[in-house]
């Protein structure tokens, strides 16, 4: 069933909105739509760091605050995983084609 033209109308004038909206243009842009997995994949690896650098100092002191330090280390792991599989290898790609994007440009003389 094709659509009225009040219809046709109407959902132009929302097209046109929607166009000059960047806050809703940078959210949904290919690199916009993995923005927030890719910041969750970053702090866990941090987490993992960190968790490490844990285990290694508490087995100074007992064996089973290090066992806690590593479940620790193996939930951000585990966090790192399901981002990255969220992401997929298309969201990987337009990432690293986002980030090899020069974000300043400079004038040429």
């Amino acid at each position: 069933m094709p659509l009225s033209d009040e219809e046709q109308r109407i959902l132009r004038e929302i097209e046109a909105q929607l166009k000059t909206d960047e806050k809703f243009a940078n959210a949904v842009s290919s690199s916009g739509l993995y923005r927030h997995s890719a910041r969750r994949v970053w702090w866990a690896l941090v987490g993992v760091i960190v968790s490490l650098v844990a285990v290694v100092a508490s087995l100074q002191i007992h064996f089973l605050i290090a066992f806690a330090a590593f479940v620790v280390m193996m939930g951000f792991a585990l966090v790192i995983e399901r981002q990255v599989r969220l992401i997929g290898r298309a969201g990987v790609q337009d990432l690293a084609q986002t980030i090899r994007k020069p974000r300043v440009k400079f004038p040429h003389n």
